[in-house]
C-alpha cells in the first residue's frame, strides 16, 4: 500500500502530535493577535514576569551568567527598539523610508527597526525562558557577579551614548511625546472660521 493512499483514519502518533502542535500554534497566535491594542495589560504582564524572575534568581542567589546573558540580549532588543528602520547614514544605499534631515524636508514617521509589539513579546520570551532556565543547577555556573553587572553597566552606557549621538546627529527622536500632532479637529475648526469670515 502506498503511503499517500492512505486512509485518514490511519493516524500515526507522529501525524496526530503535528496536528497538535498546528493546532496550539494557531490558538497561541490568535492569543497573541488579541492582545496586540491592550499596551498597557500586554507591559503589566511582562512586569510581572520580570518580577518574578529577579525574585527567583535573588532567592536562588544565582544563576548570574543567564541573568547577563539576558541583560546583553535586552540591551539589542533595545537598540533595535531605539533605531530607525532605515540607517540614515546607510540611506543612499536603499529604497526605503527615510528620515527628515533639514527642515525644509517633510514629516515623515519614525519607523522603528523593532515594532513595540515584536519589541515585547521578545522580552517577554525571553524572560521566560530565563526563568525556566534558573530551575536546571547545571546552569547556575559560580561567578563574582559584581564584575558581570560592571561589565554590563559599561557597555550599555557606551551603546547608548552611541546610540544617542546618532539619534543628535540625524535629528529623529523614536518617542511620540514632544512632538507636535495634527488633530482633525483643530483643522475642521479652522475650516469653519474661514467660511463664517
Amino acid at each position: 500500500m502506498d503511503i499517500n493512499t492512505a486512509d485518514a483514519g490511519d493516524v500515526t502518533p507522529s501525524g496526530a502530535f503535528c496536528q497538535w502542535t498546528s493546532s496550539a500554534s494557531l490558538s497561541f497566535q490568535h492569543f497573541l493577535d488579541k492582545t496586540t491594542p491592550y499596551l498597557l495589560y500586554r507591559w503589566i504582564a511582562f512586569f510581572f514576569i520580570a518580577v518574578l524572575y529577579v525574585v527567583r534568581v535573588y532567592l536562588v542567589e544565582g544563576f548570574y551568567v543567564i541573568s547577563y546573558a539576558l541583560g546583553i540580549y535586552l540591551l539589542n532588543l533595545l537598540i533595535g527598539f531605539l533605531s530607525p528602520q532605515v540607517d540614515p547614514e546607510l540611506q543612499d544605499l536603499s529604497d526605503g523610508p527615510t528620515l527628515p534631515t533639514r527642515e525644509t524636508d517633510e514629516f515623515r514617521p519614525f519607523v522603528r527597526r523593532l515594532p513595540e509589539f515584536k519589541f515585547w513579546y521578545s522580552i517577554t520570551k525571553a524572560f521566560c525562558i530565563a526563568f525556566v532556565l534558573t530551575f536546571f543547577s547545571v546552569l547556575d555556573v559560580p561567578v563574582f557577579w559584581p564584575i558581570l553587572v560592571f561589565y554590563w553597566v559599561v557597555l550599555f552606557t557606551l551603546t547608548m551614548r552611541r546610540q544617542i549621538r546618532h539619534m543628535l546627529k540625524y535629528k529623529y527622536l523614536p518617542f511620540s511625546f514632544g512632538k507636535q500632532r495634527y488633530d482633525g479637529k483643530k483643522a475642521a475648526s479652522s475650516e469653519s472660521e474661514d467660511l463664517l469670515l
